[in-house]
């Protein structure tokens, strides 16, 4: 399943961060709470139990999260989502696979896993600005399901039909939740008209 968001500020604030003109501090802010906004969307369906809660008039009934999220960045672009996804839910997981894209062969490559021996989350958000080929995401995804992960969602800014395409026909059980579908690929796999390298704007290295 494919979920693109039509939440009014997720837009604006997408369109800001499009901008040529848009530095990376503002860029950084606006990752954060897109990811934010993101991140409510995608966590609709989290498994809560019922509890008993005290309050200053008597007694509520309550729900409590009964599932343990973590949060996947892939780096470095997807780092900077973390943040915000993190002011939502503070007790969640944070794990980093480094992957980057040959960019003769646009095929991933890992170079970095600090995920634990066995799976400690029920659920896990794969982060990543940019779902353009998809390599990257398939990439992790199959690094997940080799650790033991049974529920995976896929977050991210924007992304390609190609790059849909490719992620859902690898892992069809796995739902995407995007700020925005784009056009097309051009001939160097970056998203048109996209936002440029989501890495480079965080980080001023563009």
């Amino acid at each position: 399943m494919v979920f693109e968001s039509t939440h009014p500020l997720v837009k604006h604030k997408l369109s800001l961060m499009r901008s040529v003109d848009t530095k990376p501090k503002k860029f950084r802010e606006l990752i954060r709470e897109v990811a934010m906004l993101l991140c409510y969307e995608a966590t609709a369906d989290l498994k809560t139990a019922e509890i008993e809660i005290k309050t200053p008039m008597g007694t509520a009934t309550g729900r409590d999260l009964s599932e343990k999220i973590g949060l996947i960045p892939i780096l470095r672009a997807g780092l900077g989502m973390v943040d915000g996804i993190w002011e939502m839910m503070p007790g969640a997981e944070v794990w980093h696979i480094g992957l980057y894209r040959d960019e003769e062969t646009l095929q991933p490559v890992s170079y970095y896993n600090k995920l634990p021996t066995f799976p400690t989350v029920q659920v896990c958000l794969v982060l990543d600005p940019m779902l353009a080929t998809g390599g990257s995401a398939i990439a992790t995804v199959d690094i997940l399901k080799r650790w033991g992960a049974k529920r995976i969602k896929f977050v991210g800014l924007l992304a390609a039909p190609e790059g849909i395409a490719a992620l859902q026909k690898a892992h069809p059980d796995v739902p995407i939740h995007i700020a925005q579908i784009d056009s097309h690929l051009n001939d160097i796999g970056f998203i048109v008209p996209g936002l440029g390298d989501a890495g480079d704007r965080q980080f001023g290295t563009g």
